[in-house]
């Protein structure tokens, strides 16, 4: 993070994350469809979603998701950067870059409230992955719009979650289902690879 974005400090001029998703301000002009309100535990960082579902749910149970919340794992909501808009406190936001573990706005990173410092969201390069617990879910609907859809890292697990989700061993449709992984996605996954592999041979074999 630049030194100057640090709590009350503007960095107007200084930079232009401001006028990118998911940082850009929707103005009073704009029509922006509210689905959801959300904020951090203090209260300085507020934002609205205008997504009503997510494009996914997640439980990540990687060791830098167990360290980062201090937790078994990790919920997470898939949306799009322009689902965003902060309300307030954009200039509140503080950045982390897990790799190189520097304060500064690299992608990807983490963001959190320079205050409470509750985390915030991950940013990547292309879509964000938010935290519905800060998310202010009314009804059962809403709720289940964010139900988790699987599991990931559960290699990693600390403690068993025998909820019959789907479990990968590592990322998300990139690695083996383990554990109490629904039967019919684990055939329907191994017959998806064997007829990839049955495709690459075939292309090597015609070249």
């Amino acid at each position: 993070m630049d030194k100057n974005q640090a709590r009350d400090e503007s960095t107007t001029g200084a930079s232009e994350w401001k006028t990118r998703p998911p940082y850009k301000i929707h103005d009073n002009s704009e029509d922006l469809d509210v689905k959801y309100e959300a904020g951090c535990h203090c209260g300085r960082v507020k934002y609205q979603l205008s997504r009503q579902e997510p494009l996914d749910s997640k439980l990540c149970h990687c060791e830098t998701c167990q360290t980062q919340h201090a937790a078994p794992f990790q919920w997470a909501a898939v949306f799009h950067k322009d689902d965003i808009n902060f309300s307030h406190g954009h200039h509140d936001l503080e950045w982390y870059d897990p790799t190189s573990k520097s304060i500064e706005h690299k992608l990807p990173c983490k963001v959190r409230c320079s205050y409470c410092h509750s985390p915030i969201m991950d940013e990547g390069r292309n879509m964000i992955l938010l935290f519905p617990s800060l998310i202010r879910l009314k009804t059962d609907e809403d709720k289940a719009f964010f139900k988790p859809r699987c599991h990931m890292f559960y290699s990693k697990r600390v403690m068993d979650i025998p909820d019959g989700l789907p479990k990968w061993s590592g990322m998300s449709d990139q690695s083996d289902l383990i554990e109490d992984s629904p039967p019919e996605l684990v055939r329907e996954l191994e017959r998806k690879r064997e007829e990839e592999r049955r495709m690459r041979f075939e292309k090597g074999e015609n070249q």
